[in-house]
Formats: structure tokens, sequence, C-alpha cells
């Protein structure tokens, strides 16, 4: 190992003041008169400083900062590495960059190494904590899709392969594209009611190897999803359980959105909304308006 290369090895150390002083200073009058050990030392600096500034892209709880400290206070004194165990290691630094040729190159792949693995744990930690304090059932599969559907027709990539504002259309349109019969109720224009909502118009959205039936409405300028399929093809299952006039609704909140899932009649439907409280407001699409409040008023908390 020449004088650049021993220097090369010796930077990680340098780096984290890890060099007793006459080895500290050899390096630095190593690094005055050699340009590109200079240049190398410069990227490894530049490297560190960028690593050392990231900030990081989760804040740890209190509870989790208070146990690390109490783990740290009780831990031994570090110690900086002996003279034998440091030249085992430059030797081991300067084996990988003949192997490697690029040192550069190695630097990145240790680096993403290390950023993949602390994701990994992160990710395992936010998982073990979200099933800690999750008070309710996780979601069915048919409300997570229910969800994804919102989010892609809002996105402009679920276009209605029907767009109307007759129920009467929309219902007859489904009639041997799915495996069941969707009637879409009435109530507004038989009732002469109020107008609540509106009805946009549907399509078909794959599930399980079939199709599903998703209709569009909107109230109050803000967008509503509905998906029907049969309740052999899935049942409504998870978050919290409400019973109003003798059916199970299943409530949920899945990324920021109010969901709200049930089973009647050998159908499993889906309301997918942005509206406050439960979005139980969604459900007079289905049901008689506001002649239908006491069914309505069974949804809030």
């Amino acid at each position: 190992m020449n004088h650049c290369e021993h220097t090369r090895a010796q930077m990680v150390f340098y780096l984290d003041d890890e060099l007793q002083s006459d080895e500290r200073h050899a390096l630095e009058a190593h690094l005055r008169n050699c340009a590109a050990c200079r240049e190398r030392y410069d990227q490894e600096r530049q490297f560190l400083e960028s690593i050392r500034g990231a900030r990081p892209l989760h804040s740890a709880p209190p509870e989790l900062r208070a146990r690390l400290e109490n783990a740290l206070s009780d831990a031994p004194s570090p110690h900086t590495a002996p003279p034998e165990l440091r030249q085992r290691v430059e030797r081991s630094l300067w084996r990988f960059n003949l192997a490697a040729n690029r040192p550069d190159r190695l630097r990145r792949l240790t680096a993403r190494a290390a950023m993949v693995v602390m994701a990994l744990l992160l990710g395992l930690w936010a998982w073990s904590e979200y099933h800690k304090l999750r008070p309710y059932p996780q979601p069915s599969d048919f409300a997570l899709m229910a969800v994804d559907t919102h989010q892609r027709h809002l996105r402009g990539q679920l276009p209605l392969e029907i767009a109307s504002a007759a129920p009467e259309q929309i219902s007859k349109w489904f009639i041997g594209k799915v495996g069941f019969r969707v009637e879409l109720p009435n109530y507004q224009e038989l009732s002469g009611q109020e107008k609540l909502y509106d009805l946009e118009g549907g399509r078909l959205v794959g599930y399980r190897n079939d199709y599903a039936a998703y209709v569009a409405y909107r109230m109050q300028q803000r967008p509503i999803s509905l998906l029907v399929t049969s309740e052999q093809t899935a049942r409504p299952s998870g978050g919290e359980e409400i019973v109003s006039k003798g059916i199970t609704f299943h409530y949920d909140s899945i990324s920021g959105f109010k969901v709200i899932t049930w089973a009647d009649r050998g159908l499993t439907y889906a309301l997918v909304s942005d509206l406050e409280e439960r979005g139980q407001q969604s459900c007079i699409v289905c049901h008689q308006g506001t002649k239908d409040q006491n069914f309505i008023e069974g949804l809030k908390p």
C-alpha cells in the first residue's frame, strides 16, 4: 500500500475525528501536497456533510425518544478504536477499493444499501405502531378497492362509460355486463323533494377476476363513489361496525376518505366520499333523501 492508498484508507477515520494527533498531522500534510488525494477528500467530506445535513423523513414519537435516551444513558461510554483495529479496517477498505475499481461507485452503493435498510426498519416500526394504535379491524379488500377507484376517478384516470343523470338509464346499462341486477333509486324525482345530489354516470371496474358496478355522484360539489358487487364476491368487514335498520355498516377512514360498506339482499355496497363526520350524508343517494333522516342519524357518532 503506497502513501496515497494509505491516506485514502485513513480518510474515513479522519472525517470521524478518530485519528491520533501524529496521524492527523501526517494526513493533513499529504493532502496539502497531493492534489488527487485532496480532491478525493473534498468529495468524501461533501458526501458526509450531505448525509449529516439531511433532515429525517419521520419524527419519532416522544415515547420512543424517551426509551432510546434511557437505553443510551445505560450504555457504556464509546472508546476510540485501537490502532490494530484501524489498520485492519484500512486494509479491508483498500482491498474493497481494488476489487471495485471504482471507489466512488462503492461509496454510492454502500450509501444506497444503508438507506434501504433504514427505510425497511422505519417501515417495520411504523407498521407495528399502526397495528398497536388502530382500535378497529383492518378494512376489507373491497373497501380498499373502492377508495382506489374513487381516487382514480378524481385524477381523471377512470372516465365514465355512460354519462347520464337518469338512474333508470344507468341501471339498464349494467344489464348483461355484471352478474347481478343494479337498481339505482329515483327518490328525488319521484318525491318532488329538493335535489340534494346529482347523478353523473357509471362504468365497470375490475375486481377479483370479475366486474363491479361503479356509479359516480356529486353532492355539494363534492364527489361520491358507489361501488356494487355480489355478496358472494365480497363481504363487508373491518372498521367500526354500526347497526341501523337491521343492517350492519362498516365505517372506515382510508387515505383521508370516508368509506361505508354494507351488504343487503345479496349485494355488497361501498360508498366513498370526503364528507363530514362518517360521510353518512352520502347515504341519501341510496335512501329516501330527507324522508329517511332516522336511518342516516343512526350512522352518526
